[in-house]
């Protein structure tokens, strides 16, 4: 659905990707993970067409990115800053962001009342955006970016700031959509999230993909070896190993034994392992 192209794009003297070359499969979860300046967001920025590259391309159902390519109209972004008009109700902005998109009429009212109800937020058509919840307003960010019914979908860190309720309320939303055959592009700086929503992870820093493929890939191809924690006397020793029910066997033998557990490898040791950086870093 989404294809990258020997893509590179600078800021001045800093270049924010580097050649990177990528392919989001139609009706995917992708998850884009990065530390801080990686080139996520300029990613997200160049496939809804808020920039253009400097070299190579970008295409959203074989169709060039950016305007006048015909591809604005497959394509809804849920910006990690809030595209909200709080002076306006819920059902306001709605429309607003509709009739952007030439909805009118019979289609726009259909296309308001489906995702009021999709977001959870059918109750509170009438109120004012600057009385909701920072939750709320994260569903209702993303009910805008679903009111024209898009085929792919970029979600830029979209549970940034909510509380566990909101939060659980946009994974089943994020599933749905799945289920519906949509197209999902997930940015977030929350491993579970990752672990829990996406078909396939991509991992990229200083501007090029690093590694792509499965979680359980990922960690089977990145993660490390697995370690037995062992605490003796007040203190505890990691031991990285390949078989760590034999090494538990063994140290249950050998030691004076007050706890053992089990560390296996993880997306965020994956992470850690490919840049050497904490993934908020």
């Amino acid at each position: 659905m989404i294809r990258y192209t020997n893509l590179v794009r600078s800021f001045g003297a800093t270049r924010a990707l580097n050649g990177l070359n990528l392919e989001v499969r139609t009706g995917e979860i992708f998850g884009l993970l990065g530390p801080n300046g990686a080139g996520k967001s300029t990613l997200i920025n160049l496939t809804a067409g808020l920039l253009s590259p400097d070299e190579g391309e970008v295409s959203i159902g074989g169709n060039p990115a950016g305007p006048g390519g015909g591809s604005r109209s497959m394509l809804g972004v849920a910006p990690q800053a809030l595209a909200l008009y709080d002076e306006l109700t819920a059902e306001e902005n709605l429309r607003f962001f509709g009739g952007l998109y030439h909805l009118a009429g019979r289609d726009l009212s259909g296309r308001v009342d489906w995702t009021l109800d999709f977001a959870g937020l059918a109750d509170r058509r009438k109120d004012r955006v600057k009385t909701f919840s920072g939750g709320m307003k994260r569903r209702l960010n993303l009910a805008v970016a679903l009111i024209h019914d898009p085929e792919t979908i970029l979600l830029d860190e979209p549970t940034v700031g909510v509380d566990p309720q909101s939060r659980n309320a946009i994974f089943d939303s994020i599933e749905k959509l799945h289920r519906g055959g949509r197209t999902i592009v997930y940015t977030t700086h929350y491993m579970e999230e990752a672990e829990r929503l996406c078909d396939r992870v991509g991992i990229i820093d200083h501007g090029k993909l690093l590694a792509l493929g499965t979680v359980e890939d990922l960690v089977g191809e990145y993660g490390g070896r697995s370690a037995v924690v062992v605490q003796t006397g007040g203190r505890e020793t990691r031991i990285p190993t390949d078989d760590p029910v034999a090494e538990m066997i063994r140290l249950k033998q050998e030691r004076r034994v007050r706890g053992l557990r089990l560390e296996s490898p993880t997306l965020e040791s994956v992470f850690l392992n490919l840049t050497g950086r904490h993934l908020r870093d």
